[in-house]
């Protein structure tokens, strides 16, 4: 009787393992690419992941060139072990044990990372096939509209969760990116964030060492030899996360020897009224809540990228752990090859009661708003990038 019963969960087992194979083969089947156009700036969008694939726009010569690292082919992005331009969640960054406790429940997630839960789990929305609602190509006003409907315990998460993100190419050459969720049932984490390694001189221009940041924050929130939040705020100020002035990147980079550069979450200043971001009548109406976060520029090629915000953080990484990843057109990408700015909510903020909530509930949705305008003018960028 127990040999029949083996044989029985043997046969289940292999024919759960055909039906998820083609499952995952019909997924890669509808993967496709969306263009998005408007002058100069040409973006490129894949319905795996809700990924950016690349933004082609001119330097100050006028020759065009991309900005985003990433593939030639839409379906690599399913092998993708470095999250290039993904959305990323449920909850993005890291959860500290790969569990939390929620109005007394405790939920134990999925680790992916040592004993912690990084960008979602193993399968996060980064690594799902994505709905494309709405799609306008070019016009006054191109985006795209992808959706997603997350299920009750995907990756240990509570409830069912629906999902938008889109992509809008505005007037003055800038780029929004607007995430909403929606919890349909119980409350849970949630915490959208967009993946994008940028390189303003090109995606295949190497290292991004000396390219200039500027980072609003006077604060940064320290992490434990496992990069999960201690759940304190210390200043930057005598430390080589200092930017609140205009640094060059590699400048005191190797000051960082355990994490080969940097990866740490910020606090972002919520008053930088001196700087503004040129954007539709649509996007105005979040003015009120909108902040600068960061600006960065690369000498050589004249662009300058400003992102402004709703979100409270910001996460500054060099692409330390990128290491011999074969991208576009060939060229073999390495670590501090581009600069990932990531909007968003404070890492482990789950267990942490002192940090911003992320906890969503069918009564107060979410709603994750970040605007990339890109200039070669150096008259746009603050006093002290262009000496």
């Amino acid at each position: 009787m127990g040999k029949f019963l083996l044989v029985i969960l043997l046969c289940v087992v292999c024919a759960c393992g055909i039906v998820n194979g083609s499952m995952i083969k019909k997924e890669k089947d509808q993967i496709r690419v969306f263009e998005l156009k408007k002058g100069d700036l040409t973006l490129k969008v894949t319905n795996w992941g809700a990924t950016l694939v690349s933004l082609v726009l001119p330097d100050k010569y006028g020759k065009l060139g991309d900005i985003v690292l990433g593939y030639d082919s839409p379906q690599a992005y399913t092998n993708d072990t470095t999250y290039f331009g993904a959305t990323v969640g449920r909850v993005a960054n890291r959860i500290g044990g790969a569990q939390f406790t929620l109005d007394g429940i405790h939920y134990k997630l999925i680790a992916n990372e040592g004993n912690n839960t990084l960008h979602g789990g193993p399968r996060g929305f980064s690594d799902v096939l994505w709905k494309v609602v709405e799609y306008q190509r070019d016009g006054h006003t191109p985006k795209i509209k992808l959706s997603y409907h997350s299920f009750d315990g995907e990756e240990g998460f509570p409830g069912d969760l629906f999902v938008t993100v889109t992509y809008i190419l505005t007037e003055k050459s800038t780029l929004g990116i607007i995430m909403k969720a929606k919890a349909l049932n119980k409350p849970t984490p949630v915490n959208l964030v967009n993946h994008a390694y940028w390189n303003l001189g090109n995606h295949n221009n190497g290292n991004v060492l000396n390219q200039l940041v500027q980072i609003f924050a006077s604060e940064f929130t320290p992490v434990d030899d496992h990069l999960i939040p201690t759940g304190n705020f210390s200043s930057v100020k005598g430390t080589p996360y200092d930017f609140l002035k205009p640094q060059v990147v590699g400048s005191r980079i190797d000051q960082l020897p355990k994490t080969n550069g940097y990866d740490i979450n910020y606090v972002l200043d919520k008053n930088n009224k001196d700087i503004t971001i040129h954007v539709t009548h649509k996007i105005k109406k979040h003015d009120d809540e909108i902040r600068v976060a960061a600006i960065v520029m690369d000498k050589s090629s004249g662009r300058v990228m400003k992102i402004a915000t709703n979100q409270p953080g910001l996460q500054f990484y060099t692409a330390n752990f990128v290491t011999n990843e074969k991208g576009k057109d060939g060229f073999v990408y390495q670590p501090r090859s581009a600069l990932c700015l990531e909007t968003q909510a404070f890492p482990d903020s789950v267990n942490h009661p002192n940090f911003p909530s992320t906890i969503v509930t069918p009564e107060k949705p979410y709603k994750h708003v970040v605007f990339f305008k890109f200039s070669t003018d150096h008259d746009d960028a603050p006093r002290g990038f262009s000496q």
